[in-house]
């Protein structure tokens, strides 16, 4: 049982969490802190938090856990509002999608006290955002990576890990820099491509037409175009090395493909496309069968 919780930003990430929790009976009192009164008062009437936090010194006083789930750029700001009024007993965590520079702002931002912060990175999300895209599975089955830190004493993690686990979550752990390596791959590089496609259909002189035929291909490709500009530019920039790198790799693929089709190659496409199509299905059965696994229980 968490006696309290602070939770820095109530929208999908935040607010889904204390939905979880609260749904577990691992909570006895969430309260809301951020930039959005409107925000705030929404999340309160939809009971996902039980009290507006007035003020940092109130909010933190007798939590057990804080929660930022604000876009990733906020990380320092709010560690550095935090620390003075930082808690022996409290543990601080995040679920920003960057964690290397999540890591460096911390350690300017809390100083002696960063072994009291446990990165964290949820994988799960919708495209919606605020208050009203919060639910109660968000989580539900979902990995959620740490990335401890060799200050972190055994059991902060530990209860951190609790609280992911108590939301649904399973839970894993990387370093800061290869949860950058991988989430760039696989999460912020196809995020870039989504955003790209729909930006380049939108300023097309006949992008009307263009919109008026796509359709559930195109709706499933650029879904997640629709998510947060402000959260995908605060981790666009923070993981900009590792995603530079991934768009480099990605812009060869693309040449490679162009050169296919303009040699009317269609041997080398189609490999291209069966390699692809394997790859798929085998990862969708992976994750089947970890989801069976988790609901029968095992290692």
């Amino acid at each position: 049982m968490f006696k309290k919780i602070a939770i820095f930003g109530v929208g999908l990430i935040g607010g889904s969490f204390a939905l979880a929790l609260k749904r577990a009976g691992a909570v006895r009192q969430v309260v809301g802190v951020g930039r959005s009164a409107a925000s705030l008062a929404r999340a309160h009437q939809l009971g996902i938090i039980d009290v507006i936090g007035a003020s940092v010194p109130e909010a933190l006083r007798d939590a057990d856990l804080v929660l930022i789930a604000a876009p990733v750029a906020q990380t320092e700001t709010i560690l550095a509002a935090i620390k003075p009024h930082l808690q022996a007993g409290t543990v601080v965590t995040d679920a920003g999608s960057t964690k290397s520079d999540v890591v460096a702002a911390a350690r300017r931002a809390l100083g002696d006290r960063i072994a009291q912060f446990v990165p964290g990175h949820p994988i799960a999300g919708r495209e919606q955002n605020g208050p009203d895209a919060a639910i109660v599975d968000l989580y539900a089955g979902k990995k959620a990576v740490l990335t401890p830190l060799p200050e972190n004493a055994p059991h902060a993690v530990a209860r951190v890990a609790d609280a992911w686990r108590l939301c649904g979550a399973i839970i894993h752990q990387l370093t800061p820099q290869e949860h950058d390596r991988v989430f760039a791959a696989v999460s912020h590089l196809p995020h870039l491509l989504a955003y790209a496609l729909v930006d380049d259909i939108a300023n097309k002189p006949h992008a009307e037409l263009l919109f008026q035929y796509a359709a559930s291909g195109f709706r499933d490709f650029t879904r997640i175009a629709g998510s947060s500009p402000e959260m995908w530019r605060d981790i666009s920039l923070a993981n900009r090395a590792a995603l530079l790198d991934e768009l480099d790799g990605y812009v060869s693929q693309l040449a490679q493909l162009r050169g296919l089709l303009a040699n009317a190659d269609g041997v080398g496409l189609e490999a291209v496309f069966a390699n692809a199509q394997q790859a798929r299905h085998a990862w969708i059965r992976s994750i089947e069968a970890a989801e069976q696994q988790s609901r029968e229980g095992g290692d």
